[in-house]
């Protein structure tokens, strides 16, 4: 299983602080949605230059305009592109396109679909290169809020799947044992007092 880190930060500056500490550790560098609209393209751009031997995922969800956002991202330098599940099939269709010119890849974000596993089987039929069960933030902030359900969710779609919704290190291995082949951190790395440290017991969690 790869380990995606999702550095929701506001300046590119930060994020290159802390892509830094934590890419010996990680696969995947994601730039959260607040980020690409805080800074724009340049900073997909500036990941992918001080880490070209990692996988740099821009964390768009688009919802409308989907090649011509996808085209955009890729030229920046983004390997992986999100576009939200709920958008027309049209949309994510248009993506994948972009995609394929490129040599890249569209990942469908399921935040907010309420059959997750339904809408990841369609999804991948249209071209996307995996899925993501996902819980934002909000979502995570509210009572009684658990990982389980992204995670049964992921088992019942068959196809392949991310998990990003509070992953840490004490059920990163539930996500693991589920089936997925990317765990997405996000606060348990960048929250942490050592930034390096969080991510290399997340990496050692993973069997």
């Amino acid at each position: 299983m790869k380990l995606q880190f999702a550095i929701d930060t506001l300046t590119t500056e930060k994020a290159l602080e802390l892509a830094a500490a934590a890419a010996p550790h990680v696969d995947i560098l994601e730039l959260g949605t607040p980020l690409i609209k805080s800074e724009g393209l340049s900073a997909i751009t500036a990941l992918k230059n001080a880490h070209p031997d990692k996988v740099i995922f821009a964390d768009l969800k688009t919802m409308d305009a989907g090649e011509l956002e996808a085209d955009i991202a890729f030229g920046a330098g983004a390997d992986l592109v999100t576009v939200l599940g709920a958008a027309d099939d049209s949309t994510i269709a248009g993506a994948v396109k972009a995609a394929k010119k490129h040599g890249k890849g569209i990942v469908v974000d399921l935040i907010g679909v309420a059959d997750k596993a339904a809408r990841a089987q369609q999804v991948i039929g249209l071209g996307a290169e995996f899925v993501e069960m996902h819980a934002g933030l909000d979502e995570q902030a509210q009572e009684g809020y658990s990982l389980d359900s992204l995670l049964s969710d992921g088992e019942a779609s068959g196809v392949a799947f991310s998990v990003a919704g509070g992953v840490n290190v004490s059920s990163i291995g539930a996500v693991q044992a589920s089936g997925a082949q990317i765990a997405v951190a996000g606060s348990a790395i960048y929250s942490a007092d050592n930034v390096g440290d969080a991510a290399a017991q997340l990496r050692a969690a993973i069997a």
